[in-house]
């Protein structure tokens, strides 16, 4: 568990790859957070002129009135230094004639991406302390760059994370870019002792609920570029809706994705990675955009505010309080002429919330029982993994959620096109005169749904999200084509999850294979993988005997992918945290492995025999 670090009065800076501390002569400057909306230095003609410094300030990025973090911060010279780095944005073609200072007293540093694009590793500026150098170079290619400094001999591979001193480096392409936004993800991070960890993490320099509040109307396009300044890996997941990915880099280099592209509600933006999406909101409320790894977005992420992390945070009807960290939200306007669509033939199905005896290593034992016939389950009642909820495409369902439990919870309909008020955020879904409410203990809530595609999803609780989804409050949703009936003889579903907070691996709730599976030859297989742990993904892997077989993918977080790209590739992948994954195989007769776990060293292998 992360817990909360509680700084004291002196200054952290790196020498040597070390950590060293010095307590201050004087107070350090505060970190002004950087919107990225207005463009760093002096552009006139074909040529910016750029005056940057590396200096150290104190970081503020839970709120104004947190304790901070003492940071090295790029500035431009005579301004106050901001996380994220200053924007430098340039049309194609333009020559940049930047200055750089190395104004710590402690520390050389080594700085990247400040060159010709594509760049390479090699193109580095290392300074000593109180060193400038002056360089002079092309912009070169459009895209989205990154640009940082890394302090002494810090690894950020093996040392703590000290990854504020980055930005965005845009290059247009010739006449410019269409309106977008530009969002930087760092992230400070230190050991408190040998089993804990505190980071501040934040997107343009802040962290829920302090992030920017982005404003839109039905039917706008949203373009954002997106910079992962950060050692680890983000799956970025919006709610509501599909988005697509324009292009993807690694920082250094950057290539656009040809039409038609795929779409997608959660993308793992990798380390240093940087990405292009568009999308379209088509319906008004609040929504969130934000990192599915629980830790960066629980209360417990917030580590230097006076924020505790009790039952009474985690589970609060105040969005400001039961979530924290790598969050946007984005309000959404209709015009006055607009309305739900109207809902016929309406389905009802009850969902129950319910707790029964301990079976695993969790401490508890939730699971969400749907109700079959005309009597409610037993209330201790669980089944082997949470129902799985089997719709139709185009059928508006209303689904009552009734909470057995002795606490409150939420639903999340992940990957789902819905209202706002029933996507399940506790006081943020829905607008500010109806916003959604936690479903009380010996309560029940009314999710409203019609789904527009047929494809894999998945539901999942969105509140005390740490304890309730590792006991088990997840399941899969499989939308149907109408009139088609679901086979488990050739529909298969993996869902993958933790038993407890430890992150001891469950695929279908159970942590051990079973028995074979036996598949028809000749026929095609779809296989359907699901993750929703609180962290880490996990990789499947198809083989026959040391062979590594070949699949086709065929859909994305449950949507079709285009013809160009639904191919054969080798069947093996990594499916990170908030995604689904479609495949098909038409297997010959034989004996297979079906491996789901840690690349190398998987947890579990499902022995598949074909006849």
């Amino acid at each position: 568990m992360i817990e909360r670090l509680r700084l004291p009065l002196f200054t952290f800076v790196l020498f040597a790859g070390g950590l060293v501390v010095r307590h201050p002569s004087a107070p350090l400057p505060n970190v002004v957070p950087n919107d990225n909306t207005v463009p760093a230095g002096r552009l006139r003609h074909d040529t910016l002129s750029l005056d940057l410094e590396v200096r150290m300030a104190r970081w503020h990025p839970e709120s104004p009135v947190d304790s901070g973090i003492a940071v090295a911060a790029f500035a431009e010279v005579g301004k106050p230094p901001q996380v994220p780095a200053p924007l430098i944005r340039v049309p194609a073609g333009t020559t940049v004639a930047a200055t750089i200072r190395n104004a710590l007293p402690d520390s050389s540093i080594t700085v990247f991406g400040l060159a010709a694009h594509p760049a390479t590793l090699g193109d580095t500026i290392k300074l000593l302390p109180g060193q400038s150098r002056r360089v002079v170079f092309v912009a070169g290619a459009p895209g989205t760059y990154l640009y940082q400094a890394r302090l002494g001999a810090h690894n950020p591979a093996r040392d703590f994370e000290r990854e504020s001193s980055a930005g965005a480096f845009v290059v247009d392409p010739p006449g410019g870019s269409p309106p977008d936004r530009v969002f930087v993800i760092n992230i400070w991070g230190q050991g408190l002792d040998s089993l804990s960890y505190a980071n501040a993490v934040a997107i343009n320099g802040r962290s829920w609920p302090y992030t920017e509040r982005l404003s839109a109307a039905v039917g706008d396009t949203l373009r954002w570029r997106w910079v992962n300044a950060s050692i680890r890996n983000h799956p970025m997941h919006l709610h509501g809706f599909y988005f697509t990915l324009d292009a993807r880099g690694n920082g250094l280099k950057d290539s656009l994705f040809p039409a038609p592209r795929a779409l997608a509600v959660t993308h793992d933006a990798r380390a240093f990675e940087t990405f292009a999406m568009t999308w379209v909101p088509e319906r008004p409320g609040n929504w969130l955009y934000h990192c599915h790894i629980a830790f960066h977005v629980l209360p417990g992420a917030a580590t230097l505010s006076p924020h505790d992390t009790t039952a009474h945070q985690r589970m609060s009807d105040n969005s400001a309080r039961h979530m924290a960290g790598l969050i946007l939200g984005i309000s959404v306007t209709a015009p006055a002429t607009w309305s739900e669509p109207a809902r016929t033939e309406l389905r009802r199905l009850r969902l129950y919330v319910q707790e029964g005896h301990r079976r695993g290593r969790a401490p508890r034992a939730f699971g969400f029982v749907l109700q079959r016939g005309s009597s409610p389950p037993a209330p201790d009642s669980l089944e082997a993994t949470s129902s799985m909820l089997v719709l139709t495409r185009g059928q508006p369902t209303d689904i009552t959620v009734v909470n057995r439990l002795p606490e409150a919870t939420a639903i999340h309909w992940h990957g789902i096109e819905l209202e706002s008020y029933s996507d399940g955020v506790v006081g943020w879904s829905g607008t500010v005169r109806r916003l959604a409410p936690a479903v009380q203990a010996q309560d029940s809530f009314v999710a409203r749904l019609t789904l527009p595609r047929a494809g894999t999803f998945m539901y999942h609780t969105h509140l005390n999200d740490l304890e309730q989804l590792t006991s088990g409050l997840y399941a899969p949703i499989i939308v149907l084509e109408p009139g088609a009936r679901f086979d488990p003889s050739r529909d298969h579903v993996f869902i993958g999850g933790w038993d407890g907070p430890e992150a001891h691996f469950l695929i279908n709730g159970d942590s051990l294979p079973r028995a074979p599976l036996e598949f028809a030859a000749g026929v095609t297989h779809r296989f359907r993988f699901i993750d929703i742990g609180p962290a880490g993904g996990y990789w499947p892997t198809l083989r026959q005997d040391s062979t590594l077989l070949r699949w086709r993918h065929v859909a994305k977080d449950g949507a079709d992918l285009p013809p160009e790209r639904a191919v054969e590739r080798p069947a093996r992948f990594r499916i990170q945290v908030g995604e689904t994954w479609d495949f098909e195989w038409t297997p010959r007769p034989g004996e297979y492995t079906l491996s789901l776990g840690d690349r190398d060293k998987p947890e579990i292998v499902q022995r598949i025999v074909v006849r």
